[in-house]
């Protein structure tokens, strides 16, 4: 209970200065707006329905990885103001908490822009998915979460660099690539209602991936933390 109470108190603090700036949300919704106009002016999504939903998945996972990416080097730089993160360094909550409340405050952010981005993406272009709609519940927060969870973890991992928002893009897309094509294949299974595709095993795959980076990063982020 101690433990949750570290992670709620770093998570209410990350939420509060967001609402109070608005930086992150504003950057990755316009982000992701931008990327959804420019692919659906490339071809016509309502005289190839079947094009649209087969390119759909693919255009939605990388606009929300290109834009997370805005927001997640920004959730550390608010750290090193005032010397905030030399505190943590002293706190005696775990630094396990922290990271565990950074990356949910972020996939809170993540996901109000996918809220937002959802209508917007289904009327530009003309979805009407053919499989099963209820999948996307699972795909979407598990897809959010590796994004986010890994996202995180290597922003701390590079507060030290000198072109540290240069460095994440770097590092963070090779190691999401599973993740992303697993994200991208069962969208696309749901959307086009193709069987051969298989959402459901794809679905599985993302979720043991969800369970061993969040180990990883949990463990290993004392040492990222307390690194010189």
């Amino acid at each position: 209970m101690i433990y949750l109470h570290h992670v709620l108190n770093h998570l209410r603090k990350d939420l509060r200065l967001e609402w109070r700036s608005r930086d992150s949300i504003n950057g990755m919704l316009f982000f992701s707006l931008l990327i959804v106009v420019v692919f659906s002016l490339a071809f016509d999504p309502t005289g190839y329905p079947t094009t649209a939903r087969q390119i759909s998945g693919g255009v939605l996972w990388v606009a929300v990885l290109f834009a997370s990416v805005t927001a997640l080097n920004q959730s550390w730089t608010r750290e090193q103001r005032n010397q905030v993160l030399d505190a943590q360094r002293m706190a005696p909550s775990p630094a396990s908490a922290l990271f565990l409340g950074k990356a949910l405050a972020n996939m809170v952010f993540v996901s109000v822009v996918e809220l937002v981005l959802a209508p917007i993406f289904i009327v530009f272009f003309n979805l009407h998915p053919l499989g099963s709609t209820w999948l996307l519940a699972l795909v979407v927060p598990l897809g959010t979460w590796a994004l986010v969870l890994n996202g995180t973890f290597f922003a701390a991992l590079g507060l030290r660099a000198r072109n540290r928002e240069l460095l994440l893009p770097l590092i963070l897309f090779p190691i999401a690539i599973p993740a992303l094509l697993a994200m991208i294949q069962s969208t696309t299974g749901i959307l086009t209602g193709d069987d051969m595709l298989n959402p459901d095993l794809w679905i599985r795959m993302l979720t043991g991936y969800d369970i061993i980076f969040t180990i990883v990063c949990l463990l290993l982020f004392e040492t990222v933390l307390h690194a010189e």
